[in-house]
Parts: structure tokens; C-alpha cells; sequence
């Protein structure tokens, strides 16, 4: 039996404070393995453009490429619509009854868990992991592990709007990703 840690996210892209939080949780937790799976429609986001599937796919690829830890898994990518992580989990468990799944949170999450869509029933499935930082209390009721992760400051926003100034962003993403993102043009003015 393995122990997953879940770390759904639009990666938009994905950033080298995504990667510093899966790993830190993954060595705090005792985790075997992250797997990184990019919403096909988030329920929560849905005022703004964001880059086709198929690119954000392909930037977490190139990010987690390096790290045997690390998996990409594209089971919301295999749905339309809305991806409710209470589904995502459910099919999960179906397709790997053998495994232990945990469900990586940001602080900021923490205190919106009572406003997630069946969230009962996916606490009955699943062991939420918080990932603390500054600035966030992270309270809540429901039973969770907590993370601590260093401080980042850094946002997928963030990167969008350095490049869409013609900003440099080293240092902020996986050079791969910055390649891919120069490759396509993405969020360029």
C-alpha cells in the first residue's frame, strides 16, 4: 500500500512554489508519492482564460519530470464540466483500492473546507493535508494533518502578468516550463 498525497491545482502555471510545497508535505507526511492532477474546469475559477489543458498539462510534465516522486495524473482532464474533488477522489479510490489518498489543501483553503461540495462525504474517503503559512490561521472543525512549508511568495497570476510585461521570471518557475511557455507564446500581451 502507498501513500498519496493529492495535489489538485489549475497550475496555470505551475510554479516552483508548487513544487517546494508537494515535496516539503511529501517529506513531512511520509508520503510515497504527489500526484499532480490539473483541474479541467475548476468549480471556483471560472471568470477568467486560462491556457488550453493540453498546456498546462504539458507544463507540469516538464516540471515534475525530474523528480521520482512526483507523478502527473490526468483524471480530471478525462471529464467535462466542473471537477468536484469528491468525484476525483471517488474514482481514484475505485482505481487504486490499495492505496492511502491525501488531499494537499493551502492554509487558505482551510477555513472554506465547510463550503466544499460533499465535503462529509469526501472526509469519509480521504485525510486532508493543510499546508501552513504566514498569515493564514487555518482553523477549521474537520480533522486534517498540517504541513509546515517555507514561506514562497510567489503566485501563477504572478508569472502571467511578469510575462505578459515582458518581466523576467527566473528563479520563480521550472526553466523547462518557462521554455514551454516561450515555445507557445502563452500569456503574452
Amino acid at each position: 500500500m502507498k501513500k498519496i498525497g493529492l495535489f489538485g491545482g489549475t497550475f496555470d502555471p505551475l510554479h516552483n512554489g508548487h513544487l517546494l510545497m508537494a515535496n516539503e508535505v511529501r517529506i513531512q507526511v511520509g508520503l510515497d508519492e504527489i500526484w499532480f492532477i490539473p483541474n479541467h474546469q475548476p468549480p471556483h475559477k471560472t471568470d477568467r482564460k486560462r491556457a488550453e489543458s493540453h498546456h498546462r498539462v504539458k507544463m507540469v510534465e516538464a516540471a515534475i519530470q525530474s523528480n521520482p516522486h512526483f507523478r502527473l495524473e490526468l483524471i480530471e482532464m478525462e471529464r467535462e464540466g466542473p471537477s468536484y474533488t469528491v468525484d476525483t477522489v471517488d474514482l481514484l479510490k475505485k482505481r487504486h483500492p490499495e492505496d492511502e489518498f491525501f488531499f494537499m489543501i493551502g492554509a487558505d483553503m482551510v477555513e472554506y473546507l465547510s463550503k466544499w461540495h460533499r465535503i462529509d462525504d469526501l472526509l469519509q474517503m480521504i485525510t486532508f493535508i493543510g499546508m501552513k503559512r504566514p498569515g493564514y490561521v487555518g482553523s477549521t472543525a474537520y480533522p486534517l494533518l498540517f504541513a509546515d512549508v517555507p514561506a514562497f511568495d510567489v503566485s501563477s497570476t504572478l508569472i502571467r502578468q511578469r510575462i505578459e510585461q515582458g518581466i523576467p521570471v527566473d528563479y520563480l518557475i521550472p526553466k523547462a516550463v518557462e521554455r514551454y511557455i516561450k515555445e507557445h507564446h502563452l500569456y503574452e500581451s
